[in-house]
């Protein structure tokens, strides 16, 4: 294997700077499971661009404002994501006492079958009952996406869990 200059200066940079950068991300975000990806994620950014990175002046600040980016990009997905859950629960309304429980075993293992889009629009539209307009600002697609991955995913539910299931589970949509 040869290595050459650029690919030894940055390991010994990866090595001397990894466990700081984990440790600012980890006080940036709060999390501890986050810091070392978003260390990884700043070092492969960081290789990327490293002739521009090790001409710097200060290389370790260029690494630090990486990290902060990513940081800060990693708590505002944080943020967006809390607001879509708020608008969920604030929409829901109502209870269901005493479900069928095998039949929610069934739905449930059904829905964690579809790709995550498809389960989303499903859940969303019939079992949360927002409109398509809801669930496309929800889930920051267009409405169109929204038609098309809820009919796509009834239609995978329906083969999984046969017509007459899925119709009873559209059918609660008021």
């Amino acid at each position: 294997m040869v290595v050459d200059d650029a690919s030894a200066e940055f390991h010994d940079f990866f090595e001397r700077h990894h466990v700081e950068l984990a440790r600012l991300a980890h006080l940036l975000t709060g999390e501890a499971d986050a810091a070392d990806d978003l260390a990884a994620d700043a070092m492969v950014a960081l290789w990327h661009r490293w002739d521009r990175v090790r001409r710097a002046d200060h290389p370790v600040a260029y690494a630090r404002g990486v990290v902060a980016n990513l940081a800060k990009e990693r708590i505002r997905s944080a943020v967006r994501e809390r607001r879509r859950v708020l608008l969920f629960w604030s929409q829901r309304s109502d209870r269901v006492d005493d479900p069928d429980v095998a039949a929610v075993v069934d739905v449930r293992a059904a829905l964690a079958r579809l790709p995550f889009r498809k389960r989303a629009c499903v859940v969303l539209r019939h079992a949360m009952d927002l409109s398509e307009r809801e669930t496309a600002m929800a889930l920051g697609i267009s409405v169109g996406t929204v038609k098309s991955q809820t009919s796509k995913g009834m239609a995978e539910l329906q083969r999984l869990l046969g017509a007459r299931a899925a119709g009873e589970l559209a059918g609660r949509r008021s």
